[in-house]
């Protein structure tokens, strides 16, 4: 604890720092910062300037993506990510630009306006602050588990997906031919038809930035090859006059501050953004927490989730006072800042004040950057998000979770990002229900030393010889009520007659009323034939259920045990 005798106090005993004024009121603020390690200043201060030197090339990379005038790439990593390092709650989540949810504004914004117009970038800010709303919100009425709504699975296929759509929509520009087409698809097929008016000195400058970044990033990457390929592209292109000889620069750059404006709130724009808006908070709030709780765990520290949320929604809408676009935790510039020794957000703050530096001397020579070299390393930046590894790992043990993956991989590239993502979340919803719909029920059988075995619930399997323990792998509900009754059905059809039909609930964690109607036939079938249905492992909130539902009342207050061996013992004990 690092405190003031009689000034404030920051504390973080249990769980995560508050802010503690002269009243005794807690506040949650400075999380990401306090308790102050002094020791740790020097290599949080070298992590900072490290994350502005590699992630100022990307930010103006994902500020092409979105469609947005480059140097509001730089503004994503001032404000904002500065209002994260203050309010929200993890030590390491980096906030700022991102591919996906740059990917998903520029899908939503096509046909709205001129991409780069001020109207546009207006239209950016209106969907930045519809969606620090949406993230504030959440945080009032505790939506934060929708973050788990996008598994793993269908994150890395989504992010593949998007990777495949940056990499492809920057070939045009790499090779310095006019970009026609529309979608993954479209811009394919027009980049084939155009390439007899391909421009070979912008051929060379993509091909020697990607030699340079690729190259640098084989030896290591705590050397920002994206940085040195900026620096010596500006230089180049000054020297040899790259313009003259086709290769388009970038131009002007505005130097100095974003100033401080209020985004235009139209209710027909607000209207037709809400689906993009929405698609970014999902994937805000997947990736995000996904990133927090990694870090969190990788170093035993505690984080709020609901500190994070308004950390988030907060950054946003300084991103949209301050004329940029959408921000997001960037698992790329978060493991930047670790991987450089970084483990406070003071490191982000070093970065805002390199950024800072760099906006009010820094952005002339930026004029004379040719276009290539910037779609080059978006290029590199979509190929990055190509996991062929996570992807081939989840072939390799889950090959139905695969096939979800490459599904939504597909769903990005042929539908669009924006639609993808709800896709994504089906995806997930799906996947998740496939094993809850065809839950592994097991019969339970006694083995050596009180311990039990599972063996799948086959028709003629028993317990004993007039009993079964029929453990079902799931919570009770519509969608798989069918199975426990269709067992049932087959274990009085085969085998040995039973005269206890035994449940274990140890894996039920609730019941609905479709499921409470099946339970129902399930004991007047076993009565009808002479058997009894009695319940095991049944949890308070379960039992509960089955008070309101009337089952208690039907089957007996005797037919719950504590446990299988106890049923085992009574029914020995009766015959």
């Amino acid at each position: 604890m690092l405190a003031d005798e009689n000034g404030p106090q920051h504390s973080s005993a249990s769980g995560p720092a508050r802010y503690t004024d002269h009243g005794g009121r807690s506040w949650p603020v400075l999380q990401g910062l306090l308790p102050l390690q002094w020791h740790r200043f020097p290599a949080d201060f070298l992590a900072g300037v490290t994350l502005a030197a590699l992630g100022i090339p990307e930010v103006l990379g994902y500020a092409k993506i979105a469609g947005m005038p480059v140097v509001t790439g730089l503004y994503t990593i001032l404000l904002p990510m500065a209002l994260f390092a203050l309010l929200g709650s993890s030590r390491h989540l980096v906030v700022g630009a991102d591919s996906a949810t740059a990917a998903i504004l520029a899908a939503g914004l096509i046909g709205m306006a001129a991409v780069g117009s001020p109207i546009y970038a207006a239209l950016a800010g209106l969907a930045a602050l519809l969606t620090g709303a949406m993230l504030l919100l959440a945080r009032l009425i505790r939506l934060g588990f929708l973050a788990n709504f996008l598994s793993r699975t269908v994150l890395i296929g989504f992010l593949t997906g998007v990777g495949v759509q940056v990499a492809v929509g920057q070939l045009p520009e790499m090779i310095g031919i006019r970009d026609g087409g529309q979608g993954t698809v479209g811009k394919v097929h027009d980049l084939v038809t155009r390439l007899h008016t391909v421009n070979g000195p912008t051929v060379l400058v993509s091909a020697a930035v990607i030699v340079l970044v690729v190259g640098i990033r084989l030896l290591t990457r705590r050397i920002p090859g994206a940085l040195l390929a900026v620096v010596a592209a500006i230089i180049v292109s000054r020297l040899a006059d790259l313009p003259q000889h086709g290769v388009a620069a970038l131009g002007a750059v505005p130097q100095g501050l974003p100033h401080l404006t209020l985004p235009a709130i139209d209710a027909t724009a607000a209207l037709a953004l809400l689906g993009t808006s929405v698609s970014m908070f999902v994937v805000i709030l997947a990736q995000s927490s996904a990133t927090s709780r990694a870090y969190a765990a990788r170093y035993e520290e505690d984080f709020d989730e609901n500190a994070d949320l308004v950390g988030l929604g907060v950054a946003n809408i300084g991103a949209a006072f301050t004329g940029t676009f959408v921000v997001n935790g960037s698992p790329t510039k978060t493991e930047m800042v670790d991987g450089a020794g970084g483990r406070s957000q003071l490191a982000q703050l070093t970065t805002v004040v390199v950024v800072l530096v760099v906006l009010l001397y820094l952005t002339g020579p930026l004029a004379h950057l040719p276009l290539a070299v910037l779609a080059t390393i978006v290029f590199l930046i979509g190929v990055e998000l190509i996991d062929v590894h996570n992807l081939r790992g989840i072939l390799r043990v889950r090959r139905a979770e695969f096939v979800v993956a490459l599904l939504t991989t597909l769903a990005v590239i042929f539908i669009g990002v924006q639609y993808a993502i709800v896709f994504a979340v089906l995806a997930s919803i799906v996947d998740h229900l496939r094993y809850s719909y065809d839950p592994r029920s097991t019969v339970l059988v006694p083995a050596e030393h009180g311990e039990w075995t599972s063996l799948p619930a086959s028709r003629g399997e028993r317990t004993a010889t007039s009993l079964v323990i029929y453990r079902f792998g799931s919570s009770l509900y519509y969608a798989n009520a069918h199975q426990l009754l269709a067992d049932v059905t087959a274990f009085l059809r085969d085998g040995h007659p039973l005269t206890v039909f035994c449940l274990d609930a140890v894996a039920i964690g609730d019941i609905d009323y479709t499921a409470a109607a099946v339970l129902r036939r399930v004991h007047h079938q076993l009565a009808a034939r002479g058997a009894r249905l009695v319940m095991s492992e049944v949890a308070p909130p379960v039992r509960a259920e089955l008070n309101r539902y009337g089952i208690t009342q039907l089957i007996g207050a005797d037919a719950f045990y504590p446990s299988p061996k106890d049923v085992v013992r009574d029914t020995r004990d009766t015959s």
